[in-house]
């Protein structure tokens, strides 16, 4: 039995760990560009990823053990000395646009800088973006830093000073600038640093330049209008409220897109394992089937080996058997054999003594065959020499026969001889045939020349034809010409084909092709529709429009279709592609807008009726003239005096219509505005040109007459040309007749010559022939001489004959001797047989026992053969049948062996027991074995895709509590700061007489969610959304500046900034604003904020914390740094007044 190992491979999963991206969070502030970029290009914070953030605010998955990533920054508390840390303190700029130096010190809250346009206060707004390492594409102006430059310098700088934290110094950031150069180095707190150092500590600070609600420059204050909703809220986020409310939507964004790509994917991992479960339960069945079958084959494979392997076990038993009874058999014969071997001897000798005798006796009775065929040669060929002088004595009795033959032909030659000498010497009289040539030739030349005739009349014929033909050709056309003149149809086809060639064209095709169409194709009204009664052609004509005119109307949508197919889609129609009008429309009765008013009401007005009651055309085109033209919705009047304002009434009341009076055209129309008044668009009715019948060219006919008749006498002179040359041709067709009979007389005489001449000389050959065959019979050989050399030949062949006879009698001699030799010989050999019968008789019973012996050896040997052979056979099958089998079957078989079944039957139990298995397999269809493979390999995808499935399953359970987690905390702190800000926007615009509203709006997918903007500036209005493009310049300024205010008092950024935000506002709305604007800002807890205006209304509200820089700019400053500042002076001033007051004490 053989030895095996079941080796399995078990794959087990930690379905409790699952692996979860690692969240390498990053800070608001942080860079996300290299180091070198930031230097260049000058990073902006506002851009750079955000982590996604759990319900604590954090940059981390909840529930996920991940490092915890530092929080975003709030603004930290305010110093002292008012300022907020991140705060400026102070403004330093050199050759900086139109800056050559200039030094001022903010306050920390409001900061008001105005100044005339030009002196450089929206430079200031880009030296705290491009001096704090924002990118320049904030400020919607040149994106190279070195283009900030001032235009005759070559460098610069920028140097901002910021508030420090408390207890820790100010932060001082000065960035060079140099022209052309892209990079800008940066020094920070006297130190050289990286633009991504200058970047980590802004985003310490939380100062953002990049959000549009914190930092809003001149350029892109109309960019805040048009930024979507979604990117508001965004913006929002950053720059007020809960430190976490950006990282909670970051978080909800990202967890929503994950949860519905993981339902996605679920979706269609479902729907693939419905589809797969259905396709494995429908090739169940076969996979039960194949396994049966595969069962049956085994079961078949095993008893195949075990078969044979029991007919070699049975086989080898009988050769056992059979082995000791064949030694046994051999032993007996040899003993018998070696008792009877002297009786043998002598039977051998014997036998040997008759075949000797027998071969003398066949030797003998061969030779004397072959002296009967000798004899038999020598009796044929006497017989051949007996035929041939039979011969010869028949030719000597005909010789007598042809001597009287050849004296008759003698006298036959010398009768005919002499009759054709008298022939010849008396030739008949012949005429001359040269005479009778030239004559012939005379006839010819005559022939020749009536001939010439001939030719030259036929060619006159057929030219006088091809003039009648063009003729008559000429006056067809010009008939037609002229009955195409009174032909209305065809004048208005060939008009129109000057009008429009592609829709003429169109019409000659489609008359020509109306088989090819389901129902009738009706051609351009201006061919089928006319006016009878033609004082209404102007008015009816007016109705149409130009296209309207050229329109093929179809009445299926098969026959439209196939139409424009045809004609308009490709060249297959007229080899070209046609621009064409074409119209088709379903018929709805009910759809179709009713007449203005009934024909009483028109008539009691002054009207004659509608524009479809004074036209002729086919039924089937009232549809398109009804549901297109609407000529019955048109009323038409001759007369002038129709009550126009009555009529315009009518057509009021049906919601608008058309009128003609007095060809004047009136479309009524209702206004779509305020009351909807009706109107009235008048125009003049052009003169009809389609439906008026076109008049005859009178000059046209004339010409066409006159060359009528002109070309009716040119056919006269023709058929009178015509008829002489008929008579002319009827001359010479009687002279060809006059040379035929002449010249058919000629050639019989000419013939009758000829033959005489032939006859003469044919009797002349006879003559020569007749003396030859004369001259030959009379020298002929005498008959004596042949009959002696007949006589001759028959001695001879009697001498031939005796020989033969002789030769004969000697060859019967010899064969009687041979026969008397095979008879004695014949004699000794019965002789020698009777000896061994004789022996034989003797020892019968010794023979009889030995051949028995034999017998029994033979068989015994050839059942002992036979079991041997069949034992081998058996075994070598069973080694074939075992080496082919599998491992599994082999195991089976040695089972099999040890525990002796397969002695339990015998072979043939075996057979009949492999024979019903066979039988049951062949019961069993086939299955192909893929259908397994692909069951089992399907079975195991199943498995591992529900797996997939669970797996999925509980991720998303765990990104929706995470959801769910984050947005218990974002969307109440979302809600409070919305409704902070929308209190606070809508009391400012009730302040100003307007409406406004803040709203959130959700939406499924995190990333929509959106903050709108409502505003009315209108009584009338309803709060519409702000846009980009629906309100003016100045309500988006106003609405913009509102919003900032509102957002100041949540923001969390030290500082925020707004570049001439009154621009287009009305004094009204400025002031407001501006109070507005002191109010919120120069609050004890308000942050620093920048206003530059460049103008400032009269009595506007001022208050302490807040501080005006007025920036003077021009050729006459002073020279040296600092000399010329207004608080300077305003010191100085106080200075020196308390020193007087102080004197004067």
């Amino acid at each position: 039995m053989r030895e095996h190992i079941d080796a399995e491979d078990e794959l087990e999963r930690d379905a409790g760990a699952a692996e979860h991206p690692q969240y390498n969070g990053i800070n608001e502030g942080s860079d996300a560009q290299g180091e070198d970029e930031d230097e260049n290009e000058g990073g902006e914070p506002s851009r750079r990823k955000r982590a996604r953030a759990n319900t604590d605010g954090d940059s981390r998955p909840t529930g996920l053990l991940l490092p915890k990533v530092e929080k975003r920054i709030k603004t930290l508390p305010r110093d002292v000395d008012g300022f907020i840390p991140g705060s400026i303190v102070r403004i330093q700029l050199e050759n900086f646009l139109t800056y050559d130096w200039v030094e001022f010190r903010p306050g920390p809250h409001l900061n008001m800088i105005f100044g005339p346009n030009g002196t450089g206060k929206s430079s200031i707004a880009c030296a705290i973006c491009i001096g704090l390492n924002f990118n320049p594409a904030l400020l919607a102006r040149a994106p190279d830093v070195g283009s900030y430059v001032k235009q005759d310098k070559k460098k610069g700088y920028t140097e901002i000073e910021l508030k420090g934290a408390q207890g820790k110094e100010n932060l001082v950031i000065r960035r060079y600038l140099q022209k052309g150069n892209k990079t800008a180095p940066f020094m920070l707190n006297g130190k050289s640093a990286s633009g991504k150092e200058v970047s980590a500590r802004m985003a310490e600070l939380n100062v953002q330049v990049g959000n549009l609600c914190t930092f809003l420059p001149q350029d892109r204050v109309a960019e805040f209008a048009r930024m979507s909703p979604p990117q508001l809220l965004k913006e929002t986020e950053r720059a007020a409220g809960n430190e976490n409310l950006m990282s909670w939507h970051e978080t909800l964004i990202n967890s929503g897109k994950n949860l519905k790509r993981e339902q996605e994917a679920m979706d269609a991992d479902r729907e693939q394992l419905r589809t797969m479960e259905e396709r494995n339960a429908n090739l169940e069945r076969d996979v039960r089937r194949y396994e049966e079958r595969r069962s049956l084959e085994k079961k078949i494979g095993l008893l195949e080996c075990v078969v044979p392997i029991k007919e070699y076990y049975e086989a080898r038993e009988r050769y056992r058997v059979l082995k000791p009874q064949q030694r046994a058999a051999l032993s007996k014969l040899k003993k018998i054999e070696k008792r009877n071997k002297p009786y043998s001897d002598m039977k051998k000798t014997l036998e040997q003594e008759v075949k000797r005798r027998e071969e003398q006796r066949e030797e003998y009775k061969a030779a004397a065959k072959r002296k009967f065929k000798q004899m038999s040669g020598k009796l044929e060929e006497n017989e051949k020499l007996d035929g041939r002088a039979e011969e010869l004595k028949s030719q000597l009795d005909n010789l007598k026969k042809e001597e009287r033959n050849r004296q008759a032909k003698i006298k036959r030659l010398e009768k005919s001889i002499q009759d054709a000498e008298e022939k010849l010497a008396n030739p008949p009289e012949t005429e001359d045939l040269e005479d009778l040539g030239k004559q012939l030739r005379e006839l010819a030349q005559e022939n020749n020349i009536t001939r010439q005739r001939q030719a030259e009349l036929q060619e006159q014929q057929r030219a006088n034809i091809d003039k009648g033909s063009r003729c008559k050709g000429e006056i067809d056309q010009l008939v037609r010409s002229l009955q195409q003149l009174d032909n209305e149809s065809h004048q208005k086809l060939e008009t129109l084909k000057r009008w429009d060639r592609d829709t003429g064209d169109v019409v000659e095709w489609l008359r020509k092709n109306k088989h090819k169409f389901r129902m009738e194709i009706f051609e351009p009204v201006v061919l089928c529709v006319s006016v009878p009664k033609k004082q209404y052609a102007r008015a009816v004509e007016a109705c149409f429009g130009g296209s309207q005119l050229r329109t093929f109307v179809a009445q299926c949508e098969e026959d439209y279709q196939l139409l424009n197919r045809l004609c308009v889609d490709t060249p297959e129609a007229l080899g070209r592609k046609a621009r064409i009008n074409t119209w088709y429309k379903v018929k709805d009765e009910s759809r179709l807008p009713p007449p203005p008013a009934s024909y009483d009401e028109i008539r009691a007005l002054g009207f004659d009726g509608y524009a479809i009651d004074f036209v002729d055309y086919p039924e089937g085109l009232r549809w398109f003239l009804t549901a297109d033209v609407r000529l019955h919705r048109t009323a038409i009047a001759l007369s002038p005096r129709v009550d126009t304002q009555r009529a315009m009434d009518m057509a009021a009341r049906a919601n608008g219509a058309t009128f003609i009076v007095n060809n004047t055209v009136n479309v009524v129309s209702r206004s779509k505005y305020g009351q909807r008044l009706a109107q009235n668009q008048t125009r003049d009715a052009p003169p009809a040109r389609n439906f008026n019948a076109p008049t005859v060219d009178q000059q046209l006919k004339r010409d066409l007459e006159q060359r009528l008749a002109e070309a009716r006498t040119r056919l006269k002179m023709i058929e009178d040309e015509e008829k002489e040359l008929s008579k002319a041709d009827k001359e010479i067709q009687a002279a060809h007749k006059a040379y035929r009979e002449a010249h058919e007389r000629l050639n019989k005489r000419k013939t009758a010559v000829l033959d005489a001449r032939r006859e003469y000389e044919q009797l002349q050959i006879s003559l020569n022939r007749h003396r030859k065959e004369l001259l030959k019979e009379q020298n002929a050989e005498p008959v004596d001489v042949q009959r002696n050399a007949l006589k001759q030949q028959l001695l001879s062949l009697a001498a031939r004959r005796v020989a033969i006879l002789t030769e004969y009698a000697a060859l019967v001699r010899a064969s009687i001797q041979e026969q008397e030799r095979a008879t004695r010989a014949g004699l000794e050999a019965l002789q020698a047989s009777a000896n061994k019968a004789a022996l034989e008789q003797l020892c019968k019973e010794q023979e009889e026992e030995q051949q028995q012996a034999h017998t029994e050896v033979m068989r015994i040997h050839t059942l002992f053969k036979a079991a041997k052979d069949e034992s081998k056979e058996k075994l070598a099958i069973t080694k074939a049948k075992f080496d082919e089998i599998d491992e599994e079957t082999k195991e089976k078989f040695q089972e099999m062996e040890a525990s002796h079944e397969i002695e339990r039957k015998s072979a043939e139990e075996w057979e009949a027991e492999l024979q019903q298995l066979r039988e049951e397999l062949e019961m069993n269809m086939h299955t192909n074995g893929n259908v397994v493979e692909q069951y089992n390999k399907r079975k195991a995808e199943i498995e591992a895709l529900t797996a997939s499935i669970q797996e999925r399953e509980g991720r998303m359970l765990r990104i929706e509590q995470g959801i769910k987690a984050a947005r218990d905390n974002w969307q109440p702190e979302l809600e409070k700061l919305v409704q902070s800000i929308g209190q606070k926007f809508s009391a400012a615009f009730d302040r100003i007489g307007c409406a406004g509203e803040i709203r959130i709006r959700e939406d499924e997918d995190y990333d929509k969610w959106a903050i709108d903007i409502m505003v009315k500036f209108r009584d009338h209005e309803k709060l519409q959304l702000l846009t980009g493009e629906r309100q003016s310049g100045g309500e988006r300024s106003l609405t913009t500046i509102l919003y900032l205010m509102s957002l100041t008092e949540e923001a969390r950024a030290p500082f925020s900034l707004v570049d001439e935000i009154n621009q287009g506002m009305d004094q009204r709305a400025e002031r407001a604003v501006h109070n507005s604007l002191v109010e919120v800002t120069c609050r004890p807890d308000s942050g620093q904020y920048f206003l530059i205006t460049p103008k400032l209304l009269p009595d506007l509200n001022y208050h302490e914390r807040m501080k005006i820089l007025c920036v003077n700019n021009g050729e006459w400053l002073p020279e040296e740094k600092g000399l010329g500042n207004m608080m300077s002076l305003v010191d100085g001033f106080v200075r020196a007044r308390q020193a007087r007051g102080n004197a004067d004490a």
